[in-house]
């Protein structure tokens, strides 16, 4: 075999490897021939024309990118620091190349600058209570704008708010405060149905002379159980009455029996 087969050889060997391309299952790639789009790639073994054609490889896996912490003032005038997480992913390789220069970068600034226009929109108190409508808010204008770009935005999280020190001392004074508020309702409402049970329990109490008589007593019997000091209590004469009464019939029944037997 003469010198000059082998370098033609050695030559289509040489092309032949240099044109062969891998692509993994989560890949695509983007063909280029002579500078104009040709083709998206599927996963597996492919062979490009060397010098004629060009291949970018786009990742259709889900991207987790942190939004680095902004700062904000929110429309109360309040200024915090807010960042977040955004999820996505690419459904277009070919628009991910062809119509923005770096996908990563301006996927990543337009999400900080929606970050600082939303939340500065909200005021402090919608953005630590309703972050479910921030978070779909952000989600639904970062989407709406890199969907130009084959690019679709799946969430966006508000990970952390950051409130100035004097904020924070005010707010936990706020909740003191509230829940002072609230304790102090609730002994009230306990007050009342204290008093209403106790006003019941007094009509009881005044129907019935007995009733009373015995939670008389049942009181003298439990300060002398607590108690092992001396205690004077006064008595009513109401809970004397009724042994009053009983020796005035026993002195009327044993005075009514002499008279009898006299005029017999």
């Amino acid at each position: 075999m003469s010198t000059g087969v082998l370098i033609v050889v050695a030559i289509f060997v040489a092309l032949f490897f240099m044109g062969v391309r891998i692509l993994q299952e989560y890949e695509r790639g983007v063909i280029f021939r002579l500078g104009r789009f040709d083709g998206v790639k599927s996963a597996g073994f492919k062979w490009i024309i060397p010098v004629v054609d060009r291949m970018v490889k786009i990742s259709l896996r889900e991207i987790v990118m942190d939004i680095p912490p902004q700062e904000v003032i929110t429309r109360d005038n309040v200024s915090v620091k807010v960042n977040a997480v955004l999820y996505f992913r690419v459904l277009h390789p070919e628009k991910a190349v062809i119509q923005v220069e770096n996908y990563l970068y301006g996927t990543s600034q337009l999400a900080q600058t929606t970050l600082r226009s939303v939340c500065g929109q909200a005021e402090l108190d919608d953005l630590l209570a309703e972050r479910e409508s921030i978070n779909q808010k952000l989600q639904e204008i970062i989407d709406l704008q890199t969907e130009p770009w084959g690019v679709k935005v799946r969430a966006v999280e508000v990970k952390q708010i950051d409130l100035p020190v004097e904020m924070q001392r005010a707010m936990a004074r706020q909740a003191e405060a509230e829940r002072e508020k609230r304790s102090k309702v609730i002994h009230a409402e306990g007050e009342y149905l204290a008093a209403e049970r106790l006003a019941q329990a007094a009509g009881v109490l005044a129907g019935q002379e007995s009733a009373l008589q015995l939670r008389y007593l049942q009181t003298l019997a439990e300060i002398a159980t607590e108690n092992n000091s001396t205690t004077i209590f006064p008595i009513p004469i109401d809970i004397l009455r009724p042994f009053y009464q009983a020796a005035d019939r026993a002195k009327a029944a044993s005075g009514a029996a002499p008279r009898g037997d006299e005029g017999r």
